[in-house]
């Protein structure tokens, strides 16, 4: 059963400091709820995360990915599953420039378990992986960047 969705939130702070936030992958962790570790597997020629190995909480297991990393600074960096548990996995984050030192920071991902994973999801387990998985990511990142 894949699980897709977006949210968004308003950080009060200009893309300009945002964006430090979000290109920072390896420090994931340490405002991502779900993340147990990033571990770097390789950077680009800016020595920002290229590829990198992450486990996630799942609450009904802990899932271990590999993900290819690219960046549209300052504005969008996205991912993609390579490797790990899941049969398919992308996301994004965008940002907005809302003027007066305002960002609106939105956060996209697509899902699919497959395999054994596919078997454990029903409709209330679903819905409660979105609010997890994606709900709660834009707050996460505002809570992240407002609080310095």
């Amino acid at each position: 059963m894949p699980i897709s969705g977006r949210a968004s939130a308003d950080i009060e702070a200009p893309i300009d400091v945002v964006w430090p936030v979000l290109q920072d992958v390896e420090q994931w962790a340490d405002w991502q709820s779900t993340l147990g570790h990033v571990d770097t597997l390789a950077r680009d020629a800016d020595e920002r995360v290229s590829r990198c190995e992450m486990q996630i909480d799942a609450g009904i297991q802990k899932i271990r990915l590999e993900l290819a990393i690219s960046y549209d600074a300052p504005s969008r960096m996205s991912w993609r599953r390579e490797g790990g548990d899941l049969k398919h996995m992308e996301g994004s984050w965008q940002l907005e420039d809302l003027g007066g030192g305002r960002t609106r920071a939105t956060y996209a991902l697509e899902v699919d378990p497959g395999g054994i994973l596919n078997l454990l999801i029903n409709s209330s387990v679903e819905e409660k992986l979105r609010g997890t998985l994606v709900d709660a990511r834009p707050a996460e990142l505002k809570a992240r960047v407002e609080r310095g």
